[in-house]
């Protein structure tokens, strides 16, 4: 009650806050968010997802940055997938068809679900060897005349 009766009368102590450590942007910068795979699987799980979505946790796999979304732990056998070598993992990941499997020093599992490249383009972890491939869209006969029709 005394605090609120200073504030109203005006006469409430003023402490300038100091500069210095002042915010949370040196966090919050993309070289900060390099993930060390010196770690077991739930600090490598909150490291990824305290860094989602900015700046986007990361690291280097064949040659270029690519981003980390969408973590979860996982509590399985390790499941089938093609490996995936990625820069200073003690093991290589693993593209199953739920996302990207990566392992941490406990020989612990988190699954990646989403990847983001360094040109911006973002695919589900589980397509990541399949990305370049590109699909032609095949019409049945009856979408081809709804085509012509709409033309």
């Amino acid at each position: 009650v005394e605090a609120v009766h200073l504030i109203a009368d005006g006469k409430a102590p003023r402490i300038p806050q100091p500069k210095e450590g002042a915010t949370y942007e040196g966090i919050q910068k993309k070289e900060n968010a390099e993930i060390s795979w010196d770690q077991p699987a739930a600090a490598l799980h909150n490291w990824i997802r305290g860094h989602d979505k900015v700046p986007g946790a990361w690291t280097t796999i064949d040659g270029q940055v690519v981003t980390f979304y969408g973590s979860s732990l996982l509590d399985a056998s390790v499941p089938a997938g093609q490996e995936l070598a990625i820069k200073g993992a003690s093991r290589p990941g693993l593209v199953t068809k739920n996302g990207l499997v990566v392992f941490g020093t406990d020989g612990k599992m988190v699954l990646v679900r989403n990847l983001q490249f360094e040109d911006g383009k973002m695919i589900p972890a589980s397509k990541y060897f399949s990305a370049d491939e590109t699909t032609a869209l095949e019409l049945t006969e009856e979408e081809k005349k709804m085509a012509e029709d709409i033309r």
